[in-house]
């Protein structure tokens, strides 16, 4: 008898560690999904970055894909632009490069899929209101383009068709969290700059919605934009930012200084757009907030 039960409590113990084993060894796709407006386009020059970087990012590139509006995942690497009389570079990169690299080399075996949709100078009172209206867009947004765009809606969008893809391939995953780089455009109205703390609130709970995630990793990055049209504007938003982190332990902020000379995200000399170093740096900042509230 003695024998018989040693024998089943070693069974008992090679079957559970074999199911330990396989649980270990079953891939999870770890999503990101990126949202925003040009910094989350993303405008800094890869052909500046050192030779050490490139070959990590190339390293780590068959393991971290990326979807741009809805496009299929390509693996990580730059953006292919057009030269322009304000980058005089075709190669840009935004906070995505540095959010997989570093994701990917802190988790080795994980891989991971960054959904993202941003479209410079949009406005989250308009294109990408949760409650948008052609009224509201009107007010905020320039141009009969933007005004037409319903962002959080072809994000939402996008992000389901990978989901259904995924189920389809019988493809586990988690989706980290939301990074959002957004609200320079906010700045310029006061009706836009107002409303802005209660936009953001709507956003994050209409993402966790939509995904039925209630407790979502939501990750502010902090917009330090100086005053232009609205002088107030700024100083709203960033107020504003701060409130909606700080009113929910699962929402993080990336924090920014409100002036020049940007020594903590460098831009270029429009005191507007990150260069080079800012992006790499807001990337590096993202994935480490993810990391932290995904704990």
């Amino acid at each position: 008898m003695k024998l018989k039960i040693g024998f089943l409590a070693l069974l008992f113990a090679f079957l559970s560690c074999k199911s330990q084993s396989n649980l270990k060894a079953e891939k999870v796709l770890q999503i990101v999904l990126l949202s925003g407006q040009s910094n989350m386009v993303g405008h800094g020059n890869y052909d500046e970055l050192s030779t050490n970087l490139k070959e990590r990012i190339q390293k780590v590139s068959d393991r971290v894909f990326v979807s741009t509006s809805g496009e299929p995942p390509k693996p990580l690497s730059l953006i292919k632009g057009n030269k322009s009389d304000k980058y005089n570079f075709s190669k840009h990169f935004g906070p995505e490069l540095f959010i997989g690299l570093t994701l990917a080399e802190k988790y080795p075996k994980q891989e991971f899929l960054l959904i993202k949709k941003a479209v410079g100078g949009t406005s989250l009172y308009g294109a990408w209101n949760v409650n948008w209206t052609s009224e509201k867009a009107l007010i905020s947004e320039r141009g009969k383009t933007r005004q037409n765009l319903q962002l959080f809606a072809a994000h939402i969008n996008n992000i389901r068709n990978h989901l259904k893809r995924l189920d389809s391939e019988g493809k586990k995953y988690k989706i980290l969290g939301v990074t959002w780089l957004q609200g320079e455009g906010d700045t310029n109205k006061e009706t836009t700059a107002t409303n802005y703390k209660v936009n953001l609130k709507d956003l994050v709970s209409a993402y966790r919605k939509e995904l039925s995630i209630k407790e979502l990793p939501f990750i502010i990055g902090q917009i330090n934009a100086l005053p232009r049209k609205y002088k107030k504007g700024p100083a709203q938003v960033r107020a504003a930012m701060l409130a909606v982190a700080d009113a929910d332990k699962n929402i993080g902020i990336i924090k920014t200084k409100a002036d020049k000379p940007w020594s903590d995200f460098p831009k270029y000399s429009d005191n507007l757009h990150y260069n080079t170093e800012g992006q790499k740096r807001f990337g590096i900042a993202f994935a480490e907030e993810l990391m932290k509230l995904s704990k």
